[in-house]
């Protein structure tokens, strides 16, 4: 899927910022090696340098406060899986509803956006409940923000989305309407290269 800014040029960062982006990124993975057990940089950047799009995503995962890592290693594939790893939800993507149809059934006071569009046009996937779970084992996360996740389409059909976040050393995970939206409360997202 090749992205799109709003007037329909495909993005593709500048060499420089190519440059920026991948060294904070191998700095946050040699600082964070317990995330990534068994899992070589070099291999990591190898793929990244060929994939431009990859890196937008990346960059915009940065951009917005996400402060993206290596969360895994898919063998099938041979994708490596990167996730927000800040330590509470990225400021870049608070104060926002859950998804397009949350935000238009809004009569006053909407949000500037949803949490579905803003990952789509990022190119990356919200977190599942699972992932979320996954994500704690490497660290505390969201101890004093939350993060929306993906929604089974039953819940959603009734008006209702779920967020997750740590508290009392236990993840836990809620419901609210999907049109709701806090400045404590954004997304994470996932992307594989």
């Amino acid at each position: 899927m090749t992205k799109r800014n709003e007037i329909g040029y495909k993005e593709e960062l500048p060499l420089e910022q190519r440059e920026e982006l991948l060294r904070a990124l191998k700095a946050r993975f040699e600082k964070n090696m317990h995330r990534h057990k068994d899992i070589e940089w070099v291999k990591v950047q190898e793929k990244l340098e060929v994939n431009n799009e990859k890196l937008w995503s990346l960059h915009e995962m940065e951009r917005t406060g996400g402060e993206p890592d290596v969360v895994g290693h898919d063998k099938k594939t041979n994708e490596y899986i990167f996730c927000d790893c800040s330590v509470e939800s990225p400021k870049g993507r608070r104060s926002v509803c859950y998804d397009r149809e949350a935000l238009e059934s809004r009569k006053k006071h909407k949000p500037e956006n949803n949490a579905v569009d803003m990952a789509a046009a990022m190119g990356i996937e919200l977190l599942t409940e699972e992932q979320y779970r996954a994500l704690q084992t490497l660290g505390n996360f969201d101890m004093k923000t939350s993060s929306w996740v993906q929604t089974p389409s039953d819940i959603r059909e009734l008006g209702g989305a779920l967020f997750c976040d740590y508290r009392f050393g236990h993840v836990f995970v809620y419901h609210n309407g999907a049109e709701s939206y806090y400045a404590a409360r954004g997304f994470r997202g996932s992307l594989r290269v």
